[in-house]
């Protein structure tokens, strides 16, 4: 473990609710919903016909029209929210080293709207008729690239793809790289674009969705005993971290600091977590282990809560285990109540939520919660509404399927 701090310099987010980080944050405080019927493709025929789309998104905002069809819709949110991201930070005009600047970004499924595309071009028309572009638009790593190519970045450049924990494994892996002085600063997040016909047919034949369609706002509703699965949503969130000495060096404000990243593999099944839940919290112990902190200074977690009827109550389990009787003390929601589930985009997102969290002292609502689960304890789950109280460290917990488990911890910025 390198001894470097972290901090965290700017964020920026496509979103189900708002299409910048500002607006986005605003309607979580506000506990909105996101989710809607899906507008981006003809439902007729599905079980389920509701996600989080960023409908509104206009990719020539950031591209000129020319290059927008060389690049698929994950790319894009990854290459707009990483140019909110900088120009918050400040660090493109900031003169830094373009080898000392990585870029890491994950997602779990890459470009899986141009893969639909080509197949059905392949099928329909025959194999002259498949874009050349197909291979360097679907790859998981084009994001990065391209985040790298626009920007002039020269650091270490890759994707991570370790499903719905994959932009926390992105971010964790950046933050390891500062502290250990292989770069300066990390552009470094996640992005997804699942909301497809095949993304949506996988995921309702997996019986993960939620399918109630009539009440599309109150489909996602994390540890309430009518929850019946979660909502697919689509977007990114990048952050730009930077080691102390060189955000100082160039007077960046600062937001907050990233204080800790621990993992774990379940070693069980592919989609169910393990029941014991020893996985999640082994990454959650990891976590305080490595930021040095006693579970005591922890004030909030943002949750995976996804909204599973096998997920919530063995990760509640989980950090009843690990914060003991400090447990009652914390607040525990699940914002994915609010946007969805962003798969390989989520604990990125989640991040986001995170230093907010941290930089306005406000701990956002899990909605929907009319019917607390039993199962799931007695923890404060912040129901219906946010609340306001001192937030000095918070703990962000991604898991995946795989049994990729993620925990990170943010804290507030001493000098």
């Amino acid at each position: 473990m390198g001894t470097r701090r972290v901090v965290v310099t700017g964020m920026g987010a496509v979103t189900p609710l708002g299409l910048d980080r500002k607006v986005f944050w605003e309607a979580v405080r506000e506990g909105q919903s996101g989710i809607g019927p899906i507008e981006g493709f003809d439902t007729s025929g599905y079980a389920v016909n509701i996600a989080g789309e960023a409908a509104d998104f206009d990719p020539l905002q950031y591209f000129p029209k020319r290059e927008v069809r060389r690049v698929d819709r994950f790319s894009q949110f990854a290459i707009a929210a990483a140019q909110q991201a900088i120009e918050e930070s400040g660090l493109a005009g900031a003169g830094y080293e373009p080898e000392r600047v990585g870029v890491y970004i994950g997602t779990g499924i890459g470009g899986l709207m141009e893969i639909e595309t080509q197949h059905s071009k392949l099928i329909e028309a025959g194999p002259r008729r498949v874009s050349p572009l197909m291979i360097p638009k679907l790859m998981t790593n084009a994001a990065a690239g391209m985040v790298s190519i626009k920007h002039g970045f020269k650091g270490p450049s890759f994707s991570v793809s370790s499903a719905c924990a994959s932009g926390s494994n992105a971010i964790g892996e950046a933050f390891d790289s500062i502290r250990n002085a292989r770069v300066e600063a990390q552009v470094c997040g996640g992005a997804e674009a699942a909301v497809t016909p095949m993304g949506l047919s996988g995921f309702i034949q997996a019986k993960a969705l939620s399918k109630r369609n009539d009440e599309p706002q109150k489909a996602s509703r994390p540890f309430d005993s009518d929850r019946d699965g979660f909502v697919m949503a689509e977007g990114a969130a990048i952050l730009v971290l930077e080691s102390l000495e060189h955000a100082r060096s160039r007077g960046a404000e600062i937001l907050a600091e990233m204080a800790g990243y621990g993992g774990s593999s379940d070693a069980y099944h592919m989609t169910l977590p393990c029941e014991d839940g020893s996985g999640a919290q082994k990454a959650m112990e990891r976590a305080l282990e490595d930021a040095c902190l006693n579970r005591e200074e922890v004030s909030y977690i943002n949750a995976h809560g996804t909204s599973t009827p096998a997920g919530d109550d063995i990760e509640a389990k989980a950090i009843g285990r690990v914060f003991g009787s400090h447990a009652p003390n914390l607040a525990v929601s699940s914002s994915k109540s609010m946007f969805g589930h962003l798969l390989g985009a989520s604990g990125a997102l989640e991040s986001v939520v995170c230093v907010q969290s941290i930089v306005e002292n406000l701990c956002p609502p899990t909605i929907n919660l009319d019917n607390p689960d039993p199962a799931c304890g007695e923890l404060n789950f912040v129901p219906h509404h946010a609340q306001q109280r001192p937030v000095k460290a918070v703990m962000n917990n991604s898991f995946g399927f795989g049994g990729h488990n993620v925990a990170m911890l943010f804290k507030k910025f001493e000098k």
